[in-house]
């Protein structure tokens, strides 16, 4: 045992109880987890066991993670298993980490992580420990792939692809597209080599690869064509996985093709974007080079005047620098509002206090939102259903109806009672009479990546075409 300790503490939810307990014992900076086995690394038979898929998604100071075994069986039969999922906060210092397990166990728990690198070596430690209870892993060696969310992939990257020297120059290419995402993405890649190795197989999967099917009218802006030519200045999109993942879903619980699957899918979170999807395809969307076009969101301003820019810099004395900063990260519902982005605070003190900026900020989300529906409905030439996911569309009746409000000219009639049962839950919230649908469908991001990871890896056609089956096998812990 180290002569320094700390004692780690364990968080378990029984219930409405909070109880803890010393749980590990680490030397600062470094945790003592003993793994299960060691030894050479062992090779996985093909076929005889799934792939244990380690899904990251990483930022600046944080690593969200997930741990799922699947196969390209257990994809055709829904059966693919989560066996632990969380968080790793505050990377560079004191990290908190927290993890849930595919038992519903949560344990909380700290320690001094000085990088991605140093974090993701402590959460394979700690997975192919005994404390972990995940009996699959006991080395990192039955870590057999890893899948990484890629926030733009450019013109370059159509699909999800395996990483190879090649494809992470690429990807750096396109830093200049999403300068706050892809350095951090390209910092868990690099991290997985070294704690893994160089072959370990890893895939990347990007946010913006779903909206290559949209046509040229669609993407272009009408600038100088040079400068789209020059600097590939266009429409990409944004959330492609989530809105992929909810069109495959609802055509799996309808019973459809792909081309028949016509939907409008609204990916509302901190985040929101629309996207029209016809024969399965993305053929519009609301976010556009950036993620900062499109719909009213927690902090951003979605669709503006472009002369607003320069305005708001001449009067206000600002960089376009810091205008930039301020319709990102002091506009949407927190501009407006002036109290917060989060939409569950303004919703109970519209309740609460009837406060006129609230109900303001909440009135031009929903408008916003609303209009979208309406001029895809008319691009698309009609469509059979608007889709609701991300934490607001999945939690929040009051949202969703003030949303479809207004829409039964389309033929959509929201069942009340349908839609305020369905929180956090998958089901239709219209009547059964509608001639558009109404649903809402949780979405699962990081099962689409492991997916993918599995297919790109064993080189399967249309690797890049998931489709969700009829019962998620990991729905005990879907969010």
């Amino acid at each position: 045992m180290p002569t320094t300790t700390a004692l780690i503490s364990r968080t378990l939810l029984a219930g409405n109880g909070l109880t803890r307990y010393p749980d590990l014992v680490v030397e600062p900076g470094r945790a003592e987890l003993k793994p299960k086995f060691h030894g050479a690394p062992r090779a996985r038979p093909i076929g005889k066991v799934p792939m244990n898929v380690l899904v990251l998604n990483s930022g600046s100071s944080s690593l969200k993670f997930q741990l799922i075994a699947t196969d390209l069986g257990r994809i055709a039969q829904s059966n693919d298993e989560r066996q632990c999922r969380g968080l790793i906060e505050r990377i560079g210092g004191e990290a908190i980490i927290t993890v849930r397990t595919r038992y519903g166990l949560r344990q909380k728990f700290a320690a001094s992580l000085a990088d991605i690198s140093g974090a993701l070596e402590y959460l394979v430690r700690w997975i192919a420990s005994d404390e972990s209870g995940i009996t699959e892993v006991r080395s990192p060696s039955d870590i057999h792939a890893v899948g990484h969310r890629v926030v733009h992939g450019g013109e370059l990257f159509t699909e999800s692809t395996v990483i190879t020297d090649e494809v992470l120059k690429g990807i750096e290419e396109c830093i200049e597209l999403a300068p706050l995402h892809n350095p951090n993405n390209i910092k868990g890649i690099l991290a997985s080599r070294r704690v893994f190795g160089p072959n370990l197989p890893q895939v990347a999967v990007f946010d913006t690869s779903f909206h290559h099917s949209m046509p040229e009218h669609a993407y272009l802006y009408a600038v100088p064509y040079h400068l789209y030519r020059r600097h590939h200045i266009r429409r990409y999109g944004f959330h492609g996985t989530s809105h992929r993942y909810v069109a495959d879903r609802y055509r799996a619980l309808r019973s459809l093709t792909e081309e028949q699957t016509h939907v409008i899918t609204l990916h509302l979170g901190n985040g929101c974007s629309a996207t029209a999807i016809r024969g399965g395809r993305s053929v519009d969307t609301s976010m556009g080079m950036t993620p900062l076009e499109g719909l009213v969101m927690g902090t951003r301003s979605g669709d503006i005047d472009p002369a607003i820019v320069n305005l708001i810099a001449t009067k206000e004395g600002l960089s376009t620098h810091e205008v930039d900063a301020l319709l990102n990260t002091q506009s949407g519902l927190l501009g407006l509002s002036g109290l917060t982005n989060d939409m569950r605070v303004l919703l109970q003190e519209l309740s609460d206090h009837d406060d006129c900026r609230v109900r303001l900020a909440i009135e031009v989300f929903c408008y916003r939102a609303r209009k979208y529906i309406g001029a895809f409905l008319v691009c698309m030439g009609g469509a059979d259903a608007i889709v609701f996911t991300g934490g607001i569309g999945e939690n929040s009746p009051d949202i969703r109806a003030r949303i479809c409000s207004g829409l039964e000219w389309a033929g959509l009639r929201l069942d009340d009672n349908r839609n305020e049962r369905m929180v956090g839950l998958e089901g239709q919230i219209s009547s059964d009479d509608s001639s558009l649908f109404a649903f809402v469908i949780p979405t699962d991001e990081e099962l689409l990546i492991a997916q993918d990871t599995v297919r790109c890896i064993l080189a399967k056609p249309g690797k890049h075409r998931a489709v969700a089956a009829e019962n998620s096998g990991v729905g005990e812990m879907t969010h």
